[in-house]
């Protein structure tokens, strides 16, 4: 039998807007909302589509996971006692090919050498059997 996974940090609010997104990072794909009238991307996930449609006819589309870091911090001092030890750790702005910006982290890489400007691209990070959070790496 398989050992299910602990994971102390927080976890994301599940609302049936996001479902897609969620789903679809829990199948390692990175899925955006689209605006099927104006077919602009829109992110953070939600029910309509952001500006002057504000339209419920959206569409889920898979993104191509490729981006650059638009802004980021570097923490040493997590939020709660549940990230001790994970620090340094970054915070980025991430935006991506598809021209929004999401809040991840950078990973796979020593916290100094990220830069705005650096191409990453997105991973996953199965942190239990039910939630996958999206992460960037530098891009190869």
């Amino acid at each position: 039998m398989a050992e299910e996974k602990t994971y102390n940090k927080p976890l994301p609010d599940f609302r049936p807007e996001t479902k897609p997104y969620w789903e679809g990072a829990k199948n390692h794909a990175l899925v955006l909302p689209r605006s099927k009238e104006t077919g602009k991307f829109f992110f953070y996930p939600r029910a309509m589509s952001p500006g002057e449609d504000m339209s419920e006819d959206i569409e889920w589309v898979k993104a191509s996971g490729k981006g650059k870091v638009w802004t980021y911090a570097i923490h040493h001092m997590g939020p709660s006692k549940a990230y001790k030890g994970d620090p340094p750790y970054v915070v980025a702005l991430i935006e991506l090919e598809e021209g929004v910006k999401m809040m991840s982290n950078v990973i796979d890489v020593d916290p100094h050498d990220v830069f705005i400007g650096m191409d990453v691209e997105v991973v996953y990070d199965d942190v239990t059997d039910e939630v996958t959070l999206p992460k960037f790496k530098p891009a190869k």
